[in-house]
């Protein structure tokens, strides 16, 4: 577990100083906690905003934009209101969507079921775990529902104030008794 963390340690070194703009070229982009969607601009806005960093071509745009679409249905409905009028979900998955158009090849997402309705928190991990299988999209979550995140997850680490308290497998993870202890922090 020591050497893990330790890999785990040396892997963000390496991006440590690195401007955030470099971090999206080379494939990283985060989703912030609270959803940080342009309120004033549509939705499809907000989506082709995670493409201007790639300077595509208006084809090229259209295409990304549809494969979006293809991911979250939702978005394609409601493509011409303002993102600050949909709902929390939809808000999340513009988040979601508009990192995606950058073609990352990992994705940080902070807290992406904080405030949802369950039925929407299990629509977007299941398009996470399907852009994962799929499309081969690492995804590094930090959420607090670690029942959510660990029926989706293949890896888990549970901190206790800011320290790796456990890792390992979500199964394993999943299948231990003090989990909620640990997690509450009453170790």
């Amino acid at each position: 577990m020591r050497a893990e963390r330790a890999e785990v340690s040396r892997g963000l070194l390496e991006y440590a100083g690195v401007d955030p703009s470099q971090r999206v070229r080379q494939g990283m982009v985060h989703v912030l906690e609270g959803r940080h969607v342009f309120g004033q601009l549509t939705v499809e806005d907000n989506l082709r905003s995670g493409g201007f960093v790639r300077r595509l071509s208006r084809k090229a745009m259209e295409q990304d934009l549809e494969r979006i679409y293809a991911w979250f249905p939702r978005l394609k409905t409601k493509r011409h209101t303002r993102a600050g009028l949909t709902s929390g979900g939809e808000q999340q998955m513009v988040a979601i969507g508009r990192a995606l158009m950058t073609h990352p090849t990992l994705v940080l997402l902070d807290e992406p079921s904080m405030g949802l309705a369950p039925m929407i928190v299990q629509e977007i991990f299941e398009i996470i775990a399907q852009l994962n299988r799929e499309q081969q999209v690492s995804f590094l979550i930090a959420e607090q529902n670690i029942h959510v995140a660990l029926n989706y997850a293949s890896q888990g680490y549970v901190l206790d104030t800011g320290r790796v308290a456990l890792s390992g497998s979500a199964a394993e993870l999943l299948a231990r008794g003090d989990l909620h202890d640990i997690y509450l922090g009453k170790q």
